[in-house]
């Protein structure tokens, strides 16, 4: 028979799943429960990982169950393992009257200021540096997710090659690909790539220095660090390093100083023989602004590609990510969401969270009905598009067709004009005649970004209101596909 506190914890971890059922994990059962101390309760997490991912994403839901169990006000307060539980009040309450010790010994020493100086506000410059200083020091690291390792990484024709590479630099950083570029469209893995690095080189690796941020991330710091002169504190930060890890390099294009930055950043790490590992919607070549030398340096290492997957991927995928949160998928229901839902793996863990939800709410098991209950919008949709409408790939045909270019330029990297006019006027009818979005758009004309699609629709739609020559190919197309 369980202990009282391991009872708690039962009774939390079922209330959870009853009542935050998105935030239940399956690796939730491997806590441990530490006991009541000072008005909290104390849960081990596995890993200091797991302890933060729960800090970030499962406090809320924590404390609202350990009260509803409990009846009282008590707070969870989530430790690695080797953070100190029964201690902890003591050594803190303990630190507070050394902390007030200390600052009476310093006003016993220094000379008594007058009660106006006391009592003054901070000037507007003491306001502005300590404002400075607070953004600077602001962490604009990414949190890695435990659950983003390579054992639960689906692996498929369509990201084979980045998976191995991914596998090679974390076993070997700054010798296997340097720099690794990981590019595709939204949602195919990039980020978990990007994190499985991260993790397997923490876990085996643990002396290692890293530093994993996103573009945005590396542009704020660096604009912090210019406002506030502190430029060597930021070079420090991501020059002194073994392995930068940045996700979404492309949204440095057209940052003219952060691009000069990020230069000299890539030089200094690569000459000390420190691993580099980037990730875009785009390939260099393609990312619109991108400096020509950063475009050189980038295609130093390895470039490669994450797809969609497959349909035999996303039958996987949907299974491990039902694992993951405890729930029984049939295989029929992950059949039926694989073939209606064949965008991204975000699309695939919604149409999860939206089961688990229903499942939930009308207290049943996972079926055929209960899921098309839940994604009869998903399923509507996605059948309208790629059944009885007009699909990307009958424009893109049409298009290659048109204009007499070959289907591999349309959707390659040339960017001569005889082939990137059709390009635009690809992307710009699948905007029209589909309910796709730009991002799978995108990513049927070769994994270009959002941004590139939204671009070229943007310039096909002014075009087509001062040239009648456009307007009337345009016209003519949309005929031929409606006559297929």
């Amino acid at each position: 028979m369980p202990d009282h506190h391991t009872k708690v914890l039962e009774d939390v971890l079922a209330h959870i799943r009853s009542e935050h059922p998105t935030v239940a994990r399956r690796w939730f059962d491997h806590l441990e429960p530490l006991g009541f101390n000072a008005g909290a309760f104390g849960v081990r997490a596995q890993s200091e990982l797991h302890r933060d991912y729960l800090r970030r994403n499962g406090l809320d839901a924590f404390n609202d169950a350990i009260r509803s169990v409990t009846g009282q006000l008590v707070a969870v307060r989530m430790l690695g393992p080797d953070d100190q539980w029964d201690s902890a009040s003591k050594n803190e309450r303990s630190t507070k009257k050394q902390a007030k010790r200390t600052q009476g010994n310093e006003s016993n020493q220094s000379p008594t200021k007058p009660a106006s100086e006391a009592n003054a506000k901070p000037s507007a410059n003491q306001t502005m540096v300590r404002s400075e200083r607070a953004w600077l020091d602001r962490d604009e690291s990414l949190p890695i997710n435990p659950e983003f390792g390579f054992d639960q990484f689906v692996v498929g024709p369509n990201n084979q090659m980045a998976h191995a590479a991914a596998v090679a630099v974390a076993e070997n950083p700054g010798h296997a690909y340097n720099p690794l570029f990981i590019h595709g469209g939204v949602g195919l893995g990039k980020t978990h790539l990007l994190q499985a690095i991260c993790l397997k080189i923490k876990q085996h690796q643990p002396d290692i220095t890293m530093h994993y941020v996103s573009c945005d991330g590396f542009m704020t710091q660096f604009m912090n660090a210019v406002q506030s002169g502190r430029m060597a504190e930021f070079r420090h930060t991501f020059r002194d390093i073994d392995l930068l890890v940045i996700d979404d390099i492309h949204f440095l294009a057209k940052r003219d100083r952060t691009q000069e930055e990020f230069f000299h950043t890539f030089n200094a790490l690569y000459q000390g023989n420190k691993q580099i590992v980037l990730s875009s919607d785009a390939p260099p070549e393609e990312i619109p602004d991108l400096e020509e030398r950063l475009i050189s340096r980038f295609l130093w290492g390895l470039v490669v590609k994450v797809e969609k997957p497959g349909f035999e991927s996303r039958v996987e995928i949907l299974k491990r990510k039902a694992d993951e949160r405890g729930l029984e998928l049939p295989d029929s229901v992950a059949t039926e969401i694989a073939h209606h839902i064949d965008s991204n793996i975000r699309e695939l863990e919604g149409a999860i969270t939206k089961l688990q939800i229903f499942s939930n709410i009308k207290k049943c098991d996972i079926d055929l009905n209960l899921t098309r209950d839940a994604l009869g919008e998903e399923f509507a949709s996605s059948v309208a598009s790629a059944g009885v409408g007009i699909s990307i790939d009958q424009i893109i045909s049409e298009v290659s067709g048109f204009y007499h270019i070959k289907r591999t330029d349309l959707l390659g990297k040339r960017r001569h004009k005889s082939i990137a006019h059709p390009r635009q006027i690809g992307m710009y009818l699948s905007r029209q005649q589909t309910k796709h979005s730009l991002e799978e758009v995108g990513a049927h004309f070769g994994g270009r970004d959002h941004t590139t699609v939204m671009h070229a629709v943007r310039t096909i739609s002014r075009k087509c209101k001062e040239d009648q020559e456009l307007l009337g190919q345009i016209r003519a197309i949309e005929a031929r596909l409606r006559a297929r």
